[in-house]
């Protein structure tokens, strides 16, 4: 784990961009921001003073932005590209310091506050979440009961453990590492790893695995793993890779930035150098037309575009109960091709439900009903709290009542003995008990067995059921054209009896955590964009690696903290509505995107016949820009 843990830092640090200045960057454009506005304010007769300052406030306030992030990033991609790849802050800084050349001092401040202020903004509005670990790397177990060679325990760090240690394991306690128990029985909630919220009787022989929640018995158990091959150490390893192996997704001004940056870097002097000759002006009328075309290329607007935007959507979808962790994330769901679900705590309730119950009719239903309910109030098991629940005891019964692992729970009432049991424990069971029992299992419910002096005279089924928010949910992904899969560490049996239900296209059952993050690479290849919806530790993998991961509010800490969007009410509706919202946000942010090119290319013609000078381009350039920022906010009223 400590390999982990040194590869994660390296990793993490390695991850992050390298102008991450903290707070400097926004507290210098503020200070620059100051100086413009005492510039401004001050009369001709200091003309020096004002441009002076202009000066200055343009290189503080755009400092970060353009020297560092522009300048940086510029130098960055191109080598690791092997070809020049700019930025528009690269433009910015080109056309500001243009406008400053012919004397425009305040428009080329103007244009680095309004950049670099967009440029925050955005960066506010995404957040720049980092998917953290550190809650699952919390649940890792540290140490663990050492049986000595005397017999003796011995409290030990579960990163000494070899294979071939034996440990003990109390009641209540985490398992600490993968292993077989040696003796003795227990229930043991295996939820962290398969996400299954019905505890599993475990017995001599079987397998247990690391971070597991040991139930009311105590066992002595043989390590079979070492730690850094644990199950759940494969799931901190998947998420750490995942995490730093998922680039951000581009937005569609990132992809559309360079080409055009490149464009006009190359078609400014080609104009300055080109007009003596064809025009027949002279050099400096060429020069200064160049510039004002430089300013009137340069994309305000565009850089402003997905700001108001983004900022919308996100702010309609949180007062939905939807958190989302970036813009980027937004514009994925609009393009998704396929969505993948867990199944416990995400299409179904969390816990169990009865579903069905029948008693013999040579009984008195009323009063099994209360024998019932006398036995189960003594226990803990996820399954008496679904029973209690259920069945309401009409009269109270004074039963003393034992827990036995693998036989269930046990009483003598009035001579006779009760027992509640799973079906494997029974031996004499009518052939119309059976057939319920077949019935009922085929439809993916857990059934047990209720005896008198041990012949099984009912039975109840209990069953996770689907939220009343999940049938909606895949009836609009499948109007949609968009591919639904469950994937669960359930029986396959349990996962087509929720999917038949749901109307699921495909179900992928018997799933251990690892082998979730490569299906999802598989649904990528298969069907392209892909959500994954999930709850548990088990699902973080899975979440990571999904184009966008989709987090239940009320799982755990872990699953909220690496997705891309949190349903905060585990409501799984508000997915249907991030999708609504996501894809009008994407066709605003392209009516935006247009209406700015379009804005530029207008400038740029009336560049090119002399009809603007810096001043108007700049005012037009505001104008356009207040335009795509009004057209966003739209989204704050998008129902």
């Amino acid at each position: 784990m400590e390999a982990v843990n040194e590869q994660q830092s390296r990793d993490t640090h390695s991850h992050d961009h390298d102008h991450d200045h903290g707070k400097l960057p926004i507290v210098l454009y503020f200070i620059g921001l100051g100086l413009a506005l005492i510039a401004l304010f001050l009369d001709g007769e200091n003309n020096l003073l004002q441009n002076s300052l202009f000066s200055i406030a343009s290189i503080i306030a755009g400092y970060h932005v353009i020297l560092l992030e522009g300048i940086g990033e510029t130098v960055q991609n191109t080598k690791a590209k092997k070809k020049f790849t700019p930025n528009s802050h690269i433009l910015m800084g080109l056309a500001a310091l243009g406008a400053s050349l012919i004397g425009n001092f305040w428009e080329g401040t103007l244009l680095i506050l309004i950049f670099s202020g967009a440029h925050f903004l955005e960066d506010y509005a995404e957040g720049r979440s980092k998917r953290e670990i550190t809650k699952l790397l919390e649940m890792n177990p540290t140490t663990a009961r050492f049986i000595m060679p005397d017999g003796n325990t011995q409290i030990v760090d579960v990163s000494e453990l070899k294979v071939g240690d034996q440990l003990q394991v109390l009641n209540g306690d985490q398992v600490p590492i993968d292993g077989i128990i040696l003796s003795g029985s227990t229930s043991i909630d295996e939820s962290s790893i398969s996400g299954e919220s019905i505890p599993k009787e475990k017995t001599k022989g079987d397998e247990v695995f690391g971070s597991t929640i040991n139930g009311t018995g105590t066992f002595t158990m043989e390590v079979t793993k070492e730690n850094k091959d644990t199950v759940f150490s494969k799931i901190l390893q998947l998420v750490n890779q995942n995490q730093n192996n998922q680039t951000k997704a581009a937005s569609i001004i990132q992809k559309f930035e360079p080409k055009y940056v490149t464009g006009v870097l190359v078609a400014i002097p080609l104009f300055v150098l080109l007009t003596p000759f064809i025009i027949d002006w002279n050099w400096s009328q060429s020069i200064y037309r160049g510039l004002v075309l430089l300013v009137a290329a340069s994309p305000c607007a565009l850089a402003a575009a997905t700001v108001s935007v983004t900022l919308s959507a996100t702010s309609n979808l949180a007062k939905r109960g939807v958190l989302s962790k970036g813009s980027s994330y937004l514009s994925q769901l609009a393009d998704i091709q396929a969505v993948a679900f867990d199944k416990t705590g995400t299409l179904t309730k969390g816990k169990p439900e009865v579903t069905n119950y029948y008693f013999d009719d040579s009984v008195n239903e009323e009063h099994i009903i209360d024998i019932v309910v006398a036995l189960e109030k003594e226990s803990n098991h996820p399954l008496a709290d679904a029973i209690l629940r259920k069945f309401e005891q009409k009269n109270k019964l004074a039963i003393e009542v034992e827990n036995q692992i693998g036989r269930g729970l046990t009483g003598n009432y009035k001579g006779k003995n009760y027992r509640i049991g799973k079906t494997t424990s029974f031996s004499d069971v009518s052939d119309k008990f059976i057939r319920l029992d077949d019935e009922w299992a085929s439809e993916g419910r857990t059934v047990v067995y209720v005896a008198e002096d041990e012949k099984v005279i009912g039975l109840i089924a209990l069953m996770d059921i689907p939220s009343e928010y999940a049938i909606g949910t895949i009836e609009y992904f499948k109007k949609q054209g968009i591919h639904t899969t469950l994937i669960t560490g359930d029986s396959e049996m349990t996962g087509k009896a929720v999917a038949e239900q749901l109307g699921i296209d495909e179900v992928i059952a018997n799933v251990m955590p690892e082998d979730k993050s490569r299906i999802i690479d598989e649904q990528k290849e298969k069907y392209g964009v892909i959500a994954m919806v999930g709850d548990g530790v088990n699902d973080a993998p899975a979440l990571v690696n999904a184009d966008v991961g989709i987090a239940m509010g009320d799982g755990t800490d872990v699953a909220v903290e690496v997705s891309d969007l949190v349903l905060m009410q585990n409501n799984l509706s508000r997915l249907v509505e991030s999708h609504n919202i996501s894809s009008k946000m994407n066709r605003v942010i392209w009516q935006n995107i247009i209406f700015s090119m379009a804005v530029v290319a207008f400038l740029v013609i009336v560049s090119l016949f002399g009809l603007t000078d810096i001043a108007i381009s700049v005012i037009i350039h505001e104008g356009s820009t207040l335009v795509v920022i009004l057209n966003g906010l739209r989204l704050l009223k998008f129902i």
